[in-house]
């Protein structure tokens, strides 16, 4: 919306600038913009740089607006200005200004890039809602776990009593075999021996690995 006041002399009666009530400097700004653009669609790379200088800023406030996310923005920025140098050649200075022609470029890409984000959390949301893991029977799991602990009590019923004291201080226990061999006042080697012929014996108790 302008801040012009309509009736106020130099507007128009819509409340709109003339172009011959616009300072000179801002005119002189936006033919240089104009012109800097159409060097650009000749391949003019300082020309290019003139116009990125002149527009970046304002570009990236306007992508920051819309995406709502600084470095989101910086990417939209970047495409845009690509694509500006890219399509510099479609410009048309009597249809708007170049800064006009940029910012729209700008808008566009943000827009688009928001767009894509929602469409990418659609698509995130349908997928974990098809792929959602089955529930659990849980009366049958438990049966599972109950016919686990019995053959795991009945393979250590195989142990002899030092190698079950040993198992289970290290397995069910917690303790380390340092920790083990201190409480079972047993020098660590032997420990660890205790250790390692029970889970060869409950191994072959369980079945595991035949």
């Amino acid at each position: 919306m302008s801040d012009a006041i309509p009736g106020e002399a130099g507007s128009t009666s819509s409340g709109r600038a003339r172009p011959e009530d616009v300072p000179v400097a801002a005119r002189d700004a936006a033919q240089e913009l104009n012109e800097a653009l159409r060097c650009c669609a000749r391949g003019d790379q300082s020309a290019f740089a003139r116009l990125y200088d002149a527009c970046s800023s304002r570009a990236y406030g306007l992508a920051v607006r819309v995406v709502r996310d600084p470095a989101q923005a910086e990417e939209v920025t970047q495409e845009a200005f690509l694509e500006v140098w890219r399509t510099s050649a479609r410009f048309d200075p009597e249809r708007g200004s170049a800064l006009s022609w940029v910012m729209t470029i700008v808008h566009r890409k943000a827009v688009d890039r928001v767009r894509s984000a929602e469409a990418a959390t659609r698509r995130d949301v349908a997928y974990q809602h098809k792929n959602q893991p089955v529930p659990h029977d849980v009366t049958a799991e438990a049966a599972h776990a109950s016919l686990e602990a019995r053959r795991v009590r009945g393979a250590l019923s195989s142990l002899t009593q030092v190698q079950r004291e040993a198992i289970e201080l290290a397995y069910f226990g917690g303790y380390t075999h340092t920790e083990v061999a201190s409480m079972l006042q047993l020098p660590v080697g032997t420990a660890k021996t205790r250790i390692r012929d029970g889970l060869i014996r409950l191994r072959d108790a369980l079945g595991v690995g035949r």
